[in-house]
């Protein structure tokens, strides 16, 4: 057994090299953290345990093993006294791996309903700041005997650079047993009061932009909390007046505390096809079902979709970022903004606006390609999910959704023996918006996840439906080649007439 021992001496003075200061843009998300926008990523995995044996000790071991590989999972933020330095990352004390990864159960029927609820609900509420900003939940109880693992993280914790999501390192290209790694870690020792100051004295004689970044930081967050104040003192004169501000979309305006989740399962061969029929790429036929399935609804709300109206999205995407040493995903995550073309009637057309509209990403030689971030090893989407997250954080300016597409790998993947069989992203709601969409391929389907303001947005399992219609629409004015089986199903999401 190979034991972790940190050395006594100058442990105050290595803080920074030895846990890392959070940067300027990290401390932005914690002070625009509030109860009704919480800054965490959930992703959702449905497991067939089969003869796996996978139960919460068995995932509680793998975990065991492979946090490692995710240091920052046993960390924790401590800020440091008067805020004279950005906060810094060190090894949590008490951490306790059982407080993290938790059990729970559906009543019967375990339907994916109920397990929608019980996603929203934990969705909802705010991570521990005390402890290390992570969560991980076995549900048991579904259907046909099959698993739900749930996995929360913050948005600081992931940044692809220094750290990847836990739900990378924990799934394996096979079923076969791993050899898990004996090793009993202990955390180094906590930095006092007095060496925190010290670090940030020292640091700042030796580097003053530290200063800069630091009196930058407080200052968001100040200006974060007289924003917030100046919100509610509008959202008073508002009501005192009787009149309200109406939101260019349905999308723009305050989430409350609660959310509503809604998960679409589809088969990729269908975007393949429409793909080989009308040109462009399977991200494009995924943009233009969404661009339709929004109009669907839209139209269902009496909505206006006049011709010639457009929908803002913010739709992060992978790009080769020279500047950056290499890493472990090769790559970097960008904003790009595109106009959904919600007010074309054509399905075709609006396919074609939409490949016209994202031709300029691929033409700057920066573009990644779709198989390069299936080949990152480990299952990826869930890092880089997180990843388009922070950066619709900072960029998601004057649009009116956010769009968070990655492409998994085509074969399946395996938890402690257990077979994933659908994967689902949640993705986190930004201040000023009541929709968010994630879309991840895998093993042959393309799954959408989609989070809602609860009480914004009470209709939105409607919008579930019509993306699948807008894909039968797009298949429909495709050629027929072959008579076309029953596709994918639309999970929790009841049919409207």
């Amino acid at each position: 057994m190979r034991e972790l021992t940190p050395t006594a001496a100058a442990v105050n003075a290595r803080i920074t090299t030895m846990t890392g200061r959070l940067r300027t843009e990290d401390l932005a998300f914690l002070a625009k953290e509030t109860a009704r926008t919480p800054m965490h990523n959930v992703t959702l995995e449905i497991l067939d345990p089969g003869t796996s044996g996978l139960d919460y000790d068995a995932l509680v071991k793998l975990i065991d093993d492979r946090i490692a590989f995710v240091p920052r999972y046993r960390q924790r933020v401590q800020w440091v006294p008067g805020n004279l330095a950005n906060p810094v990352w060190v090894d949590d004390p008490d951490f306790d791996l059982g407080y993290h990864v938790r059990r729970s159960a559906l009543p019967k029927p375990g339907s994916m309903d109920q397990l929608r609820e019980l996603i929203a609900r934990i969705m909802s509420r705010r991570l521990d700041r005390h402890r290390p900003l992570w969560e991980m939940y076995l549900v048991e109880g579904l259907q046909d005997g099959r698993l739900a693992l749930l996995s929360k993280s913050h948005q600081i914790l992931v940044d692809g650079i220094a750290s990847v999501d836990i739900g990378q390192v924990i799934f394996d290209i096979d079923p076969g047993p791993r050899q898990f790694v004996q090793e009993t870690w202990i955390p180094d020792r906590q930095p006092t009061a007095t060496g925190l100051v010290i670090d940030a004295l020292t640091q700042s004689v030796r580097s003053p932009a530290m200063v800069l970044q630091t009196t930058r930081g407080n200052l968001d967050a100040i200006g974060r909390g007289i924003g917030v104040t100046a919100s509610r003192l509008g959202a008073l004169a508002g009501a005192i007046s009787n009149r309200r501000p109406q939101p260019e979309t349905p999308f723009n305006v305050e989430p409350s505390e609660q959310r509503r989740v809604v998960f679409v399962k589809t088969a990729l061969k269908d975007y393949r096809k429409i793909r080989r029929e009308h040109g462009g790429t399977v991200n494009d036929v995924i943009l233009a079902t969404i661009t339709g399935g929004i109009r669907a609804w839209m139209m269902t709300r009496a909505e206006s979709v006049n011709t010639g109206r457009m929908l803002r999205a913010m739709v992060p995407m992978s790009v080769i970022d020279e500047e950056r040493e290499p890493t472990s995903l090769g790559s970097s995550v960008a904003g790009h903004l595109l106009s959904l073309p919600i007010g074309e009637a054509s399905a075709v057309v609006r396919l074609h606006q939409v490949s016209y509209s994202l031709r300029s990403h691929g033409e700057t030689g920066r573009a990644v390609a779709a198989d390069r971030i299936a080949g990152v090893a480990g299952f990826a989407p869930t890092t880089f999910h997180a990843l388009g997250s922070r950066v619709a954080m900072s960029e998601a300016q004057n649009v009116n959704l956010v769009i968070t597409n990655v492409p998994g790998p085509q074969f399946p993947m395996f938890a402690a023996g257990a077979e994933m069989v659908e994967t689902y992203p949640v993705p986190p709601l930004l201040p000023g918006f009541a929709l968010s969409i994630g879309v991840t391929s895998y093993d042959g389907n393309v799954y959408y996840g989609i989070t809602a303001d609860r009480d914004a947005l009470p209709d939105v399992e409607v919008l579930g439906t019509c993306l699948t219609e807008a894909l039968d629409e797009l298949l429909d004015q495709s050629s027929q080649t072959r008579p076309r089986a029953p596709r994918g199903r639309k999970i929790g999401v009841k049919s409207h007439k």
